[in-house]
């Protein structure tokens, strides 16, 4: 999980390469060759009373063999890159929307997208046509995650869950919340891995967990990776066509809804501007377009038009005036990714942006 907030990536956001059929298939890929990131000192979970708790209940709910995963998690080491990752950044740390999308659109990556969009033109139709999903946006997301496949992570996966999973960090605001999430993904990760009989400490990923060419989490592997090249499994490692069908497929189950924008314009009319009121629901969906003009909000075009909820996304830049953009449904649905403005924003302009080389070439 990839930039921004913590994804589910996202997730924001290591290796499963599928051989259940057609639909989950697990195998190592070619990212599995490279050195993984070692961690800051041999600290092992096999010493670790809650992990090891954790093991033997995970046994007895999944009907898994309890010396396999007490072996398993004992295996894993804590990884002080996913402790940094994830510990939020000093209080009063602006935000700065323009310095993030500086990131993300820039040439080496638009050059990147519009090569991937050439090549897996059939693909990206197909997707498209199937199930609504804009070829802009998948492009936008593949190449905000992992740069078209040439950043998937090189942190071992069951070192990066279990050091999340059993030491997140109690700064974090979110911390029970958040150990309790990646509980969950460590399960879904062992659970899989056992079932193919792969070992999960071959897989490699980011510092989060995230897997792939498209940073999924083991849960949305198993829940929205599918098979779109035909060859009776899940390569999201090797497979870019079944990248772009398992990303079209995340986001239709999410609610994505065909042909409606993912965000307006948006002006303020000062002398009516209930600013406050307008974000307080945040990204949310939460105001007819009547409501929110009658809040101070100036929309002009086919967002009169709209019918379904709005949001005022805001995107701080630091000691600059915030950028605003009325958030449709879509837009929230892009943040169901990871939940981060930011981060949706910079998928749908890089996308726009290539989409434009694109139609230009």
């Amino acid at each position: 999980m990839k930039s921004g907030a913590m994804k589910r990536r996202p997730l924001s956001l290591a290796l499963l390469l599928l051989a259940l059929s057609p639909s989950l298939a697990l195998s190592q890929g070619s990212p599995a060759k490279r050195r993984p990131a070692r961690a800051a000192q041999d600290t092992f979970y096999r010493d670790h009373a809650a992990a090891m708790a954790f093991a033997d209940d995970l046994a007895q709910r999944r009907g898994l063999d309890p010396a396999w995963v007490r072996e398993q998690i004992g295996r894993a080491r804590r990884l002080e890159a996913s402790i940094r990752g994830v510990t939020p950044p000093p209080v009063g740390m602006p935000k700065n929307w323009a310095a993030y999308r500086s990131r993300f659109i820039e040439p080496v990556r638009l050059a990147a997208g519009q090569r991937f969009w050439q090549e897996h033109r059939e693909a990206l139709t197909r997707a498209e046509a199937e199930y609504g999903v804009p070829a802009s946006l998948i492009v936008g997301v593949i190449g905000v995650e992992t740069l078209y496949g040439r950043h998937t992570g090189n942190h071992k996966v069951m070192d990066a869950l279990s050091t999340l999973a059993f030491d997140f960090p109690a700064v974090h605001p979110r911390a029970a919340a958040r150990s309790a999430f990646f509980r969950d993904e460590l399960e879904q990760l062992l659970s899989l891995a056992q079932r193919t009989g792969i070992d999960p400490h071959t897989l490699l990923g980011s510092f989060a967990g995230a897997m792939g060419w498209p940073q999924f989490m083991p849960s949305s592997w198993v829940k929205y990776a599918i098979d779109f090249d035909g060859d009776s499994k899940v390569d999201l490692f090797n497979s870019p066509t079944d990248v772009i069908g398992s990303v079209a497929n995340y986001f239709k189950a999410f609610g994505w809804q065909s042909g409606q924008p993912t965000h307006y314009p948006v002006r303020f009319d000062d002398s009516r501007l209930d600013l406050d009121t307008l974000l307080a629901p945040d990204i949310l969906p939460s105001f007819s377009v009547e409501s929110f003009l009658a809040r101070g909000a100036v929309l002009e075009g086919e967002a009169l038009q709209h019918s379904g909820k709005l949001a005022l996304v805001e995107l701080e830049n630091a000691d600059a005036p915030s950028t605003y953009v009325a958030g449709t449904e879509n837009f929230y649905v892009v943040t169901r990714y990871n939940w981060s403005s930011y981060y949706a924003m910079a998928v749908i302009e890089l996308g726009e942006a290539v989409k434009v080389l694109i139609k230009g070439s």
